[in-house]
């Protein structure tokens, strides 16, 4: 596997007031590319990357200089329909959708796998402590359908990472779920180079700098002791997300290597090269296996620019919240 980095960000709207009740339906209207949705199929894709250093340099599926992908609803010919509009918090719902070809007004039924999957779909509430990497089953008919449980009303974010059979890159599109209920948002854990999970021990190291490539490491121990035999999940022995504070600006970054290519271990330590689009406090979310269960470490880091407030000094407090749990 080549190391990969996807960067897209979209719009968001400042969080629920505290101790109000959530109301029903989105809290932002969609915003939509009318170019892009006019655009032909064949010129899908066209601002991706063209080259591996492009990859390096801007992200999978977007070349350097490129507009971010994520801001829209709609985009590059392909539109996300998001059809629960809502769910209760603290309940089990289903939650469903479908990707439709703008130019057919049919829904997509073929694409191509990646990281073993045709589509990854990624849920956050807009405070960034909760989050939720799914994998949703499609129907023939192209609708897909993911039980989700969402334990906090308030704005929540929901994004599709796909790439349709023929498409030369992938795409993320973003959409508002509500989610009814209380809503008491809560503010964004401090920072912490260490989390825990489910008795795990991760430890972060290397730091986010805007607009330059940095290696981060994070290292996972039980019990004091390095664990050797993290299993594959995805292809990888770990999946990282970073979710920007204020814009939820979206980053999914691949690790360095995959297992049994000669040279990637299984742990303790699994590395990735990415690079932060700009200054900014970001939760970072490694998904990793160990015992046949997937267990999720969160992360809040700061790249670049003033650390305000006292903030330049790393928390070494255990990230115990709805995000550093079970995300799957």
């Amino acid at each position: 596997m080549n190391t990969g980095l996807k960067i897209t960000a979209f719009a968001t709207a400042v969080a629920a007031t505290f101790g109000t009740a959530y109301g029903v339906g989105k809290a932002v209207d969609p915003v939509t590319d009318e170019k892009a949705t006019a655009a032909p199929h064949e010129e899908h894709g066209e601002t991706g990357r063209t080259s591996a250093a492009d990859d390096t340099a801007a992200g999978h599926g977007e070349a350097a200089g490129s507009d971010p992908g994520g801001l829209r609803i709609s985009e590059g010919g392909y539109t996300l329909d998001l059809r629960t509009a809502r769910v209760d918090a603290g309940r089990e719902e289903e939650l469903r959708f479908a990707v439709v070809d703008d130019a057919t007004g049919r829904n997509v039924t073929a694409y191509e796998k990646e990281h073993t999957k045709e589509l990854h779909l990624i849920v956050a509430s807009r405070d960034l402590t909760t989050y939720r990497h799914l994998h949703p089953e499609r129907a023939a008919d192209g609708t897909w359908s993911t039980r989700v449980d969402l334990p906090e009303a308030g704005g929540h974010r929901v994004f599709a990472d796909f790439r349709p059979r023929g498409e030369k890159e992938a795409l993320t599109l973003g959409a508002d779920l509500a989610v009814a209920g209380k809503s008491a948002p809560r503010e964004l854990p401090a920072r912490s180079a260490k989390a825990t999970v489910d008795g795990y021990d991760v430890t972060l190291k290397g730091a986010l700098k805007p607009g330059e490539a940095r290696d981060l490491t994070l290292s996972v121990e039980r019990n004091g002791r390095p664990v050797t035999d993290l299993q594959p999940y995805l292809g990888a022995y770990g999946h990282l997300v970073a979710l920007r504070s204020g814009d939820l600006a979206y980053l999914h970054v691949h690790p360095n290597g995959e297992p049994g290519d000669g040279t990637t271990k299984p742990g303790p330590g699994v590395s990735f090269t990415t690079t932060a689009p700009s200054a900014g406090t970001y939760r970072l979310f490694l998904d990793f296996q160990h015992g046949g269960e997937v267990r999720t470490a969160a992360f809040t880091v700061r790249a670049g620019g003033p650390a305000g407030d006292g903030a330049a000094k790393e928390s070494t407090e255990n990230s115990t919240e709805e995000g550093g749990g079970h995300g799957h």
